[in-house]
């Protein structure tokens, strides 16, 4: 019975001693601040570690729903141009600030934006100027046409792009501006920018940007056309020859004989009576500067179809009569023809005809 008297007082003992010792190492000292600091926190990493994994899986789940939205547009964009041919204003205005092609002619790509801008302009003349309805039977045919037109003009300026880096040919700022200025001239002398940039809105629904950009293209491949065309050039330089050795020659006789003889077009012309400011390539205008039966050198028509050998007939204060042999560029069309006949052109949305 002692015996476990003692037991007992034993284990009180023990028991006694373990809460003293850890009543004691509660109390911070100078001692223990380090291990309490590490228990404190020990305890806040519970609660940090779980709430940092969250925030990692928000911003994964933002970045991957933002990847399928993205995803979504970029297909819904795609379907819109290539499937559906949407040819709205808005799918318009996103491929001018996305180069996006609509065709490849021999690794040269054809832009989008060049295609709409040709064809909303034609759209918006037959609808303004023609006021025929797009919904009716003629309308839906014309649409077609001009879907055609506006294609085949787009590829033949990236074609004429293509040959112009190969033959180091740009159009610079004074060609272009000296271009525009020539077709502001009138009978009653030189149209306002501003009017003229208000008469191509109301006709053709283009910006003086976007009349800038379309009258730039023409005149790369107006250079284009004449760099390329040493046949043409000949012919013209030929002509040239024959009416400097006899200047009362006839022009029509003329150019029966050297359509005959050459592989260029050749043909005869007269004008009639035009203003001296008539808009027909320039030739009105260097017309003008000849005398009555006088011959002129070989000139390059601004609208860039050709050679011109022009003679004036008759003029007045305001008018001009004159006849002409023109040699007429084919060279640009045939690269062009065969490029399409030997299947380098891709189109990527399908248009019939």
């Amino acid at each position: 019975m002692q015996l476990k008297t003692k037991e007992n007082m034993k284990k009180l003992l023990n028991k006694f001693r373990k809460r003293s010792d850890t009543q004691s190492s509660s109390r911070i000292t100078s001692d223990t601040v380090a291990e309490h600091r590490e228990r404190i926190l020990a305890g806040g990493r519970r609660f940090k570690y779980p709430l940092q994994y969250v925030r990692h899986k928000l911003v994964f789940n933002a970045i991957f729903i933002s990847v399928i939205a993205l995803a979504m547009v970029v297909a819904a964009g795609w379907w819109q141009l290539y499937s559906a041919q949407n040819t709205s204003e808005f799918m318009y205005r996103i491929t001018k600030v996305l180069p996006l092609p609509v065709a490849n002619v021999d690794g040269q790509p054809v832009l989008y934006s060049d295609y709409l801008m040709k064809y909303l302009s034609s759209v918006h003349y037959l609808e303004q100027k023609e006021q025929v309805s797009l919904k009716s039977d003629d309308g839906k045919r014309q649409i077609e046409y001009i879907k055609q037109q506006s294609m085949q003009d787009a590829i033949a300026d990236a074609y004429a792009l293509k040959l112009s880096k190969d033959l180091g040919i740009t159009v610079s700022d004074s060609d272009l501006e000296g271009f525009l200025k020539d077709q502001r001239q009138s009978s009653d002398g030189e149209i306002s920018e501003q009017t003229y940039d208000a008469v191509i809105l109301d006709y053709y629904g283009w910006s003086p940007d976007e009349y800038r950009h379309v009258t730039s293209e023409k005149l790369l491949r107006q250079k284009v056309a004449y760099a390329i065309d040493e046949a043409a050039l000949s012919a013209s330089d030929s002509i040239k020859a024959s009416v400097k050795s006899n200047a009362a020659i006839d022009f029509k006789k003329l150019a029966a004989t050297f359509a005959g003889k050459v592989d260029v077009k050749v043909s005869y012309g007269a004008s009639g009576l035009v203003p001296k400011t008539n808009q027909d390539g320039g030739l009105a205008l260097e017309a003008s500067k000849l005398r009555k039966n006088q011959v002129s050198s070989v000139i390059r028509s601004t609208v860039g179809d050709g050679y011109y050998i022009l003679r004036l007939i008759d003029n007045n204060d305001t008018q001009v009569s004159y006849e002409y042999v023109k040699v007429t560029l084919t060279k640009f069309t045939e690269l062009l023809s065969n490029i399409n006949s030997t299947n380098k052109v891709q189109k990527l949305i399908f248009i019939p005809g």
